[in-house]
């Protein structure tokens, strides 16, 4: 079948076609495994994973214990080095005014904004890594592109295992006549610590964050169902397309330098555990998920979601959510058993289940599992 790379549409206007995750299905093989016989296992530089995992890194579902309790179950847990948890000593008082003003919708915009006015304070920040670190998990905090160069020394010397630079989309080269800007190939080869860098859209940029010696790169703008990056910048990413093009990017990248690896995580609308397969399926070695998280109890949003995009004082793009009711404890959302039949449940084990009946024991394997576009014209 012969597929065109771009339409056109208008006379000269050309477009590129690209598939979202719920376009792409999943081809079982002549082949099938025992589940037990599975691995969903995950290793980036010297940090090994049971499961893909990282979270976004949202304060609705990362606190110092979640990420821990994300540690113990097997992935890695986020948090945000600009969150509530760096700007209150107690923020819990925060997300109980967020709660209440939920009221059976979700709080406004303008709140989340009040409570995210508050500074950044440096010694909450260490506090907060030394909380991770002491309990023996693998810690990572993310800091945005333009607090960089203010908040990483912090982090860094708080002891952080993986340092995340992550925007709504990064480049390796921003261009500004505002003062310095961040070179992310110099400030990266500056570090002892690896470095996780996103979001990236499109096989150019994926190949030029790699070439900065990061060891992963975010792909995806973090756009799940409560983004409004669509409404606000006309900036919507069909993620399959965009994951599979970063993969060429690592495959390039990896001849390129005779063997180096870097990792593609994926992120944005991958909410049930199919999406996460497919994800995976299409080239990603890991995702980022956030909003499905916060059904499990540790969850500090009790139930309601909002990205960190969300509390932007000029340009916020995300809405709140009105609060789901718990579905158990974290380690039953992430690993099971399930008690529905919609996905949302037991992720990674559907996940395993999944790699089992396409007849693949590994993620580098099952990243081969054969792909087809359903239910719309190819």
């Amino acid at each position: 079948m012969n597929v065109r790379d771009t339409v056109e549409i208008g006379l000269n206007r050309f477009a590129r076609r690209g598939y979202d995750l719920d376009e792409v299905s999943i081809v079982p093989s002549r082949r099938t495994r025992d589940v037990d016989d599975v691995s969903t296992a995950w290793q980036i530089d010297a940090f090994r994973f049971e499961i893909p995992l990282v979270t976004s890194p949202s304060d609705a579902v990362v606190s110092p214990a979640t990420a821990v309790a994300v540690g113990r179950a097997g992935g890695l847990g986020v948090l945000n080095a600009e969150g509530l948890w760096t700007r209150y000593d107690d923020p819990e008082p925060v997300f109980a005014r967020l709660r209440d003003a939920a009221d059976g919708g979700a709080p406004p915009t303008a709140l989340l904004q009040e409570v995210y006015s508050e500074t950044v304070k440096a010694d909450l920040l260490t506090a907060r890594v030394k909380e991770m670190r002491d309990a023996g998990v693998t810690t990572a905090v993310r800091v945005s592109p333009q607090h960089t160069l203010q908040l990483a020394p912090t982090v860094l010397a708080a002891g952080v295992d993986l340092l995340v630079i992550q925007g709504t989309i990064v480049s390796a080269e921003h261009v500004t006549t505002q003062g310095d800007a961040l070179n992310l190939k110099e400030f990266i080869a500056d570090l002892d610590v690896p470095v996780i860098v996103g979001g990236a859209a499109n096989y150019q940029t994926a190949l030029h964050l790699m070439r900065t010696g990061a060891a992963g790169v975010i792909v995806g703008v973090g756009a799940d169902s409560f983004s409004t990056s669509d409404a606000v910048m006309g900036i919507r990413v069909p993620l399959a397309s965009a994951i599979a093009d970063a993969a060429a990017a690592r495959r390039d990248y990896l001849d390129e330098t005779g063997g180096r690896y870097v990792h593609v995580i994926a992120n944005g609308r991958i909410e049930t555990s199919g999406a996460i397969a497919r994800a995976l399926a299409c080239g990603a070695d890991a995702v980022q998920i956030g909003e499905p998280l916060r059904i499990a109890e540790e969850a500090p949003g009790g139930g309601i979601w909002w990205d960190s995009v969300a509390a932007h004082p000029r340009l916020p793009r995300g809405s709140t959510s009105a609060p789901l009711p718990s579905a158990g404890p974290l380690e039953q959302v992430l690993l099971g058993p399930a008690a529905a039949a919609d996905g949302r449940t037991n992720l990674f084990g559907a996940l395993a289940r999944t790699m089992a009946k396409t007849g693949y024991r590994d993620l580098k394997e099952f990243q081969r599992v054969d792909l087809v576009i359903g239910g719309r014209e190819a």
